[in-house]
């Protein structure tokens, strides 16, 4: 009987581990629906952005109260939960706090670990405020109702919760100890817990016990249940954010990429020795897209879709972007939210038959995304640039608007006039070379 416990903390985390793997496969699949593309040039710059935007939260500092209320549940959260790693041993051999032998550096650790735990339930708890009482617009947007704003407050409540427990667990475990129990030895410092210890006073021994191994069976089952809704949750960017920042655009915000098959158009009319009627090598033809741009998810490429699950939701980049601000329908927010959802909707798609993609009538243009949306987008990387994780929204944009034009011929009005002027005039406006400086005379 007394290996019990261990035979059901080893089932409890391979079980959670399990879940998990089979989640990042899935992950892992959906990502790679979409087109390839090289993202190997430049690796020491992509080092560095990660080294300085994913570990270095640099960017999320450019707002100094959130950033740094970032910055501490981030590094309080992530280094609390070495602890995980002398519970996860003592939880398979039966054993407790089994570093203690560390002596004076584990009484550091263990209080470091408390006074940061205060500080993420310190944070967490603002951040509530700043969403739910403040307010803050970027919180209240449209596409911020219903399960986006419950999702955000679940990730505080558990947070909050997990770090109740640790020093739950830890006061309990230092009220034994000064009661001599068996098994808890003198071990560990406790600058923040002990101040809970007086709402322990009064409680037997056996009691307390159950207080103690209570609260670690929860701390470490609700770690493991956290890591399997991540795939679920906007903190899906606690794990995605450093590749997403090594993969993420290097080249100049304002330049875009050209299409390989428009490029070789444009050269064969400027080239006044080709033959524009003249059939395409074989080789030549097959370089030729399927399609121009983009209308769902399969169109885009694998990193504009690991974009689209790194997404924070935290709308840093709907509140820059100046369509969004000026009340067009726009929200960068929302693009990759949506992309988001439409690629979970063509992986189970693909789950309900057996890895295949069984068409659904539906696409990520107009489904999900309106064309109002996309043509009010200026093209000027605002949402890029505030990004704290380097998505970036435009590219996907333009994919989709290159579609409509190039597939669809669906440019508004106004942009058609406008290339049917530089067409006949060369220019954006309505007036041939002779008469364009007539305004001049008058």
């Amino acid at each position: 009987m007394e290996y019990v416990p261990n035979i059901l903390f080893a089932i409890a985390l391979v079980l959670g581990i399990g879940f998990f793997t089979r989640n990042v496969k899935k992950l892992s699949r959906n990502i790679k629906l979409g087109k390839d593309v090289d993202v190997s040039d430049n690796k020491s710059q992509r080092w560095k952005n990660m080294a300085k935007i994913a570990l270095g939260q640099t960017k999320m500092v450019v707002r100094p109260v959130a950033g740094i209320l970032h910055i501490l549940v981030y590094v309080g959260f992530i280094i609390i939960n070495i602890e995980v790693f002398e519970i996860i041993l003592d939880g398979l051999f039966g054993t407790h706090r089994l570093f203690a032998s560390l002596g004076g550096l584990y009484d550091f650790l263990i209080g470091s670990f408390e006074i940061l735990a205060l500080l993420v339930i310190v944070a967490v708890v603002v951040f509530w405020i700043r969403r739910n009482i403040i307010r803050i617009q970027r919180f209240i947007k449209p596409e911020m109702k219903g399960w986006p704003k419950q999702d955000g407050n679940m990730i505080l409540y558990i947070e909050f919760v997990l770090m109740t427990l640790f020093l739950t667990m830890n006061a309990a475990d230092f009220q034994l100890q000064q009661l001599g129990a068996e098994h808890y030895a003198q071990a560990g410092a406790f600058p923040v817990s002990q101040f809970i210890v007086p709402l322990l006073e009064g409680l037997s021994e056996s009691s307390l016990i159950l207080v103690e191994r209570t609260a670690w069976w929860l701390h470490i089952l609700g770690i493991l249940a956290f890591l399997n809704y991540l795939y679920y949750s906007k903190h899906l960017h606690i794990l995605l954010a450093f590749p997403n920042t090594y993969y993420g655009k290097i080249k100049p915000q304002g330049q875009f990429n050209n299409l390989a098959a428009v490029t070789k158009e444009v050269k064969l009319m400027m080239d006044p020795g080709a033959d524009p009627f003249a059939a395409p090598a074989e080789n030549e033809a097959e370089g030729e897209p399927e399609k121009f741009g983009a209308s769902d998810v399969m169109d885009l490429n694998w990193v504009q879709l690991l974009n689209a699950y790194t997404c924070t939701e935290c709308g840093r980049c709907t509140s820059e972007c100046p369509a969004n601000q000026t009340g067009k329908k726009l929200s960068p927010r929302k693009i990759m939210m949506d992309t988001r959802d439409r690629l979970e909707e063509v992986g189970k798609n693909m789950d309900a038959n057996k890895g295949e993609f069984v068409p659904d009538g539906k696409q990520l243009l107009d489904d999900y995304i309106s064309r109002e949306e996309l043509w009010a987008c200026t093209t000027c990387n605002a949402c890029v640039q505030a990004c704290p994780v380097s998505i970036d929204p435009l590219s996907i944009i333009v994919e989709m608007r290159r579609y409509l034009v190039m597939e669809q011929s669906a440019a508004p009005t106004e942009l058609n006039n406008m290339m049917s002027n530089i067409e006949n005039n060369g220019a954006p406006w309505p007036y041939n070379q002779m008469d364009r400086l007539n305004w001049v005379n008058e």
